[in-house]
C-alpha cells in the first residue's frame, strides 16, 4: 500500500538531505516527494508517497522523528485530505490534431500554457490519478516530454472525506 506521509522540518540546510539517507539506509524508495515552506516562518512541509504495510510506516515515522530538525511527522493516507499535484506535459500537435488535442485538454482541465508549430504544452492540476488519465487519452498524439511535481496533501479541517462520497455516489 502506498502512504501519504507529511513532515514539517526546521527550514534549515541539510534536513532534507538527512531524511533522503534515512530512506535510502534502510532500503526505502520515496515514490513521490514534495517541499516547500509552510505555515509558520522558518519551517517547511516535505510531502512524500512511500510503499510499505502499516508496520513498516510506523517503524519509518519512529525513526524520521529521531532525526534533528523534524518537529512533527503524520500519515495522512487514511485522513480526508486534499491532494493535488502539477503536471506539464508536452504533446506532438499538427494542424490537423490540435483542436482534438485542445477539447481533450479541456475536459481535464488543462490549460494550454505554450503553442509551438508541431506541440502544445498542456498545463494540468489534480490528483495523480487525473494525470494519468490525461497522459492516456494524449498518447496517441505522441508524448514529447513530461515533468511532475511529487504529490501535496493537506488534511481537511472539515473532516469531509471527498473518496468516500466518491464512492457513495457511484453506488447510487
Amino acid at each position: 500500500m502506498k502512504h501519504t506521509i507529511s513532515v514539517l522540518v526546521e527550514d534549515v540546510a541539510g534536513v532534507l538531505t538527512r531524511i533522503a539517507g534515512l530512506f535510502a539506509r534502510r532500503g526505502f524508495n520515496i515514490e513521490s516527494l514534495a517541499v516547500g515552506h509552510a505555515e509558520q516562518q522558518g519551517v517547511s512541509r516535505i510531502t512524500m508517497v512511500v510503499p510499505g504495510d502499516d508496520r513498516i510506516i510506523e517503524q519509518l515515522i519512529k525513526q524520521l522523528y529521531k532525526q534533528i530538525n523534524v518537529l512533527k511527522v503524520q500519515d495522512i493516507t487514511e485522513s480526508p485530505c486534499v491532494e493535488r499535484e502539477l503536471m506539464l506535459m508536452k504533446v506532438n500537435a499538427t494542424s490537423s490534431t490540435r483542436s482534438e488535442i485542445i477539447e481533450l485538454a479541456q475536459i481535464f482541465r488543462a490549460r494550454v500554457v505554450d503553442v509551438a508549430e508541431e506541440s502544445l504544452t498542456l498545463e494540468v492540476v489534480g490528483d495523480p490519478g487525473k494525470m494519468v488519465a490525461l497522459v492516456q487519452v494524449l498518447q496517441k498524439f505522441g508524448i514529447r516530454e513530461i515533468a511532475r511535481t511529487g504529490k501535496i496533501a493537506l488534511t481537511r479541517e472539515s473532516g469531509v472525506n471527498t473518496e468516500l462520497l466518491k464512492t457513495l455516489e457511484a453506488s447510487l
